[in-house]
């Protein structure tokens, strides 16, 4: 229980401060929570291993938590129905040149395989790396952990990022972030408004799909 309290502490620390300091990339409660539990992880020594089985818990609530995140795909469906090519076609390809990507630079930086196994699901949202890793031989912990991590780093660089290159528009922006940042990144699409988290969700929705049907044709082949 313990670990469960500091886990929902550190949190709720993150939402307070940024609450506090306004919308900027750094004051993302995810984030902080993260930064704060694994800063007493290495000082108390405790493993990565123990600390997931004494919040397994909080972790059961995930997968209902990035279903619910469809809530405003099913309200704006009239709206999002009628650019369902765009949407398509702009989430797979993100999709794809960002799983390209990671594997490309894996390669060429001569990670090990378990690392370049676990980047192939990092486009994925973390439930979903965690089922993946038993096919493609990745640890868990690892494949889970680099999906969290990307989730994380899109959150933060993507909205800036988007707004310097002159993209505005809502769909653009969600299906941008959704495809490459998943759940937290759809999390800090919805501050930008309901179409936004909507286009979100269906960004994240579509990287899941691509990236099970990479890890099938790579096990295939």
């Amino acid at each position: 229980m313990a670990w469960i309290a500091l886990t929902l502490i550190a949190f709720a620390l993150g939402v307070v401060l940024q609450a506090r300091v306004g919308r900027s990339p750094l004051a993302n409660p995810t984030l902080i929570a993260t930064l704060l539990v694994a800063g007493v992880l290495l000082v108390g020594g405790v493993s990565h291993a123990r600390y997931l089985e004494e919040v397994r818990p909080l972790t059961a609530l995930l997968a209902p938590a990035i279903v619910a995140l469809a809530v405003p795909m099913y309200r704006l469906r009239a709206l999002l129905s009628r650019q369902w090519r765009s949407l398509v076609i702009g989430g797979l390809s993100g999709t794809l040149v960002g799983v390209g990507t990671d594997v490309l630079f894996s390669r060429l930086l001569g990670l090990s395989g378990e690392a370049q196994r676990s980047l192939l699901t990092a486009p994925a949202t973390s439930p979903v790396a965690l089922q993946l890793a038993q096919f493609t031989g990745a640890p868990p912990a690892l494949a889970a952990t680099l999906a969290v991590l990307s989730g994380l780093v899109g959150a933060l660089i993507l909205p800036g990022f988007l707004t310097l290159i002159g993209v505005r528009h809502a769909l653009a922006r969600g299906l941008a972030i959704g495809s490459v940042s998943h759940g937290v990144g759809t999390a800090r699409a919805r501050e930008e408004g309901e179409l936004t988290g909507a286009a979100s969700s269906i960004g994240m929705g579509l990287a899941a799909l691509l990236v099970t049907l990479v890890v099938a044709g790579v096990g295939r082949g």
